[in-house]
């Protein structure tokens, strides 16, 4: 823990790793990509700090609602149990406060340092989150990360509104990527915690279908990412220095699954987890740089 977080008190922090911090940042982080692909010059300093603080808010308070909707769930696997809306540490009420203050303010943000466009798609992005996609889908299918992944994929097209006060079709293809990318990514992770889901009793994959199956799907996934990347190249809103990034990035990610496929193991379904984050965040790092460049 570090020092700044060892100074909150107790209470704060449980309520703050409610908001999946990690998780946000990444979020936010494609959402800046958004804001600036989305100009040919620079991103107003109001909508680059209230955009991204706006959409931080509502997306902490999205995944707070998501604990709090899961707390059973949460209890019985290893990975969550100790959330505080799992241990009860956190209540009901604590949590939904917590989630009606920071959508709110991040609501105004987007209304007043965006415009009314952003802030509605974001809401409509939580709401596909943390309800359809949680309460609804999440127990209901296999192909719940497939079907809900949208509502994660939206960040990007966020931050180009936030910026242009439209969504193009640029800004679709940018969602279309983490659409494809969100399987493979996500499925990595509930291979080596299949014994968690299996507690849970949520219907994933890996222990709806087996292994083998959930291997090839994240294969041929893995194929459709590694097409939609090169598009943003042959629909022009990119050049060759990205195209290379994105075919060799990609490349590595493929070799990652077929060689999960072919020999799996918990500790190279890890690393695949990992590599698929530093993925994206890479490949949208040098989809900017090649913007600008």
């Amino acid at each position: 823990m570090s020092s700044y977080t060892a100074n909150i008190p107790y209470k704060w922090r449980q309520l703050y790793a409610l908001t999946k911090p990690r998780v946000t940042q990444l979020a936010v982080f494609c959402a800046i990509i958004g804001m600036f692909l989305a100009t040919p010059g620079m991103v107003p300093w109001s909508v680059l700090i209230g955009g991204s603080c706006g959409i931080w808010f509502l997306a902490s308070a999205a995944f707070a609602v998501n604990c709090l909707i899961e707390q059973k769930v949460d209890a019985k696997m290893k990975r969550t149990a100790w959330r505080a809306s799992a241990t009860g540490e956190a209540t009901v009420q604590e949590i939904l406060i917590l989630s009606a203050v920071l959508g709110s303010i991040g609501s105004l943000m987007l209304w007043f340092f965006a415009n009314p466009l952003t802030m509605w798609l974001t809401i409509l992005t939580f709401v596909g989150y943390a309800i359809i996609y949680t309460w609804y889908l999440k127990p209901a299918t296999s192909q719940n990360i497939v079907i809900g992944g949208l509502s994660g994929a939206m960040p990007p097209a966020l931050g180009w509104a936030a910026v242009a006060n439209n969504v193009s079709p640029e800004a679709w293809l940018l969602v279309l990527i983490i659409f494809v990318w969100t399987p493979p990514h996500f499925w990595a992770l509930a291979l080596y915690r299949r014994e968690d889901y299996e507690k849970s009793q949520l219907p994933m994959l890996p222990n709806t279908h087996g292994e083998q199956y959930t291997l090839l799907h994240i294969v041929l996934y893995t194929l459709i990412m590694l097409a939609a990347s090169i598009l943003p190249y042959v629909y022009g809103m990119s050049g060759i220095l990205y195209l290379i990034s994105a075919l060799i990035l990609g490349f590595i990610f493929l070799g990652y699954t077929v060689k999960l496929y072919m020999h799996y193991s918990d500790q190279l379904a890890k690393k695949t987890f990992r590599y698929s984050i530093w993925y994206l965040s890479i490949l949208f790092v040098v989809l900017l740089i090649d913007h600008y460049v």
